[in-house]
């Protein structure tokens, strides 16, 4: 009779542990890590996820296991002599919508990507500069010959810091879309034409719903 009952408990023991095993199995399939090779990508993955803070449509987000990258390429992170502009006025960036973004071109960023050089205006924006922990932020909104086929339509952003020299660095694995590529019920300012780099730059965000 303790044989049986030993037998018993040992089977039963036995059974409680496939079971938790393939339940664990089975819950890791479920919730998947989200998508990223670099940190930039899984944070940006995880924000895009978070209902608080994601710019994406309920019914996108439901169902959102990453945003589409280009594969992280060490040529496309480039040092910049940054030109400054400070004479430079205040215009009304144009947005998406009616409304207008005051902006001034804080300097002109001069580089080079593989080989051949390159210029980008470099934003201040007038109400950005007085938000908390914003005062030394720039803004690098740019167009490229990805548009429209690999990256989103109307150009991407990168987001800088003033330095504290003449000279800042520019990843553009770490430029994103502008929230309206997701959402049309976002206001985003519109790329200056000036930025427009007539390359591809086969690098960050590429555009959404599109693998």
């Amino acid at each position: 009779m303790l044989y049986f009952w030993t037998k018993f408990f040992y089977m039963r023991t036995l059974f409680q542990i496939v079971i938790a095993l393939i339940c664990f199995s089975s819950c890791s399939q479920d919730k998947k890590p989200l998508m990223g090779d670099t940190a930039f990508q899984r944070e940006l993955n995880a924000e895009y996820k978070d209902a608080s803070k994601s710019p994406l449509k309920d019914k996108d987000r439901k169902k959102f296991e990453g945003l589409d990258f280009f594969k992280f390429d060490p040529t496309y992170v480039v040092q910049a002599r940054l030109e400054l502009t400070p004479d430079s006025k205040w215009f009304n960036m144009r947005t998406t919508t009616s409304r207008v973004s005051k902006e001034r071109v804080y300097g002109i960023l001069h580089f080079e990507l593989k080989g051949k050089p390159y210029q980008l205006n470099v934003y201040q924006g007038e109400e950005t500069m007085k938000l908390e922990g914003m005062a030394d932020y720039l803004f690098l909104p740019f167009l490229d010959e990805t548009n429209g086929m690999e990256s989103y339509g109307g150009g991407r952003y990168i987001d800088l810091r003033i330095p504290k020299g003449d000279t800042l660095e520019i990843d553009f694995n770490k430029a994103y879309n502008p929230y309206c590529a997701y959402n049309d019920t976002y206001s985003c300012p519109i790329v200056p034409r000036e930025n427009y780099l007539k390359t591809k730059v086969e690098a960050g965000v590429k555009t959404f719903g599109k693998h």
